[in-house]
């Protein structure tokens, strides 16, 4: 691994060429924040999929596009006197030490629920009018659910035991069921909502990230249905003209690939 003399020049490098492509190259003279935000969104997500994919040389490579959208804010940043890369850097090191008396403070410590509690309420302190504050408006719905929940809990308002929540999952479903029955399409969309919301939390107790394991199906039912399709195509037919045992019966080849 590299020293730290050779990290420092190496975002020393980064931030300099920053400086070069602002002032000379007409497409990156011409970004803003604006602009770039949807570009920052997709390189987080390919971010997200290298991890997913365990494949560190990916990661290597996904953290430098992310990195760079971090030194391009900051540059703009400072063309407009808001603030610098420096200032974003020490702004992040103030909060981290605030919300870390238990390492540089005097306070204590059990475990690392007492951590999260004495985050949110740090947070409180500061001036937030909410727990959920914190929460971007943007994020995807089963993510925003789960930090919604994380951050409830972390002040707190959270079940007991993952019992108690697989209860309330059942009672939901029911409540979907019965909707359902009805045919009432508002409030089976409603109930529905509630019994995501549910699963959600029972994944928390169950120390099971939902994004994750959702993702972790996508891509298992892509590779299953990709096989299926290859079969299809070395057989010169189509899906849609292969019968169900057919393409039962690849399908449960592929799951044992």
């Amino acid at each position: 691994m590299n020293s730290r003399e050779d990290q420092l020049k190496a975002f020393d490098r980064l931030l300099t060429i920053m400086d070069e492509l602002r002032e000379q190259c007409p497409w990156d003279r011409k970004q803003t924040m604006e602009s770039l935000r949807h570009l920052t969104i997709e390189e987080t997500y390919e971010l997200g999929d290298a991890i997913l994919d365990k494949d560190m040389q990916e990661i290597k490579k996904e953290l430098g596009d992310v990195l760079l959208h971090l030194v391009f804010y900051a540059k703009i940043g400072s063309e407009t006197n808001d603030f610098d890369i420096a200032d974003v850097a020490n702004s992040i090191c103030d909060k981290l030490i605030d919300r870390h008396p238990h390492i540089y403070g005097d306070v204590e410590v059990a475990d690392e629920e007492e951590v999260k509690k004495n985050w949110e309420n740090l947070k409180l302190k500061e001036g937030k009018n909410s727990v959920l504050e914190g929460v971007p408006r943007s994020l995807p719905a089963i993510v925003k659910a789960n930090r919604i929940q994380d951050k409830v809990a972390g002040v707190g308002f959270d079940w007991e035991e993952p019992q108690q929540v697989f209860e309330k999952l059942k009672e939901e479903l029911e409540e979907l069921q019965h909707e359902v029955t009805l045919d009432n399409k508002d409030e089976i969309e409603a109930e529905f909502g509630d019994v995501l919301f549910s699963m959600v939390n029972y994944a928390r107790f169950l120390k099971v990230n939902p994004e994750n394991a959702l993702e972790r199906t996508n891509k298992k039912f892509i590779k299953r249905f990709q096989y299926l399709e290859e079969k299809a195509k070395e057989r010169n037919k189509a899906l849609k003209d292969m019968t169900l045992a057919e393409m039962d019966f690849f399908w449960n080849e592929a799951k044992k690939q």
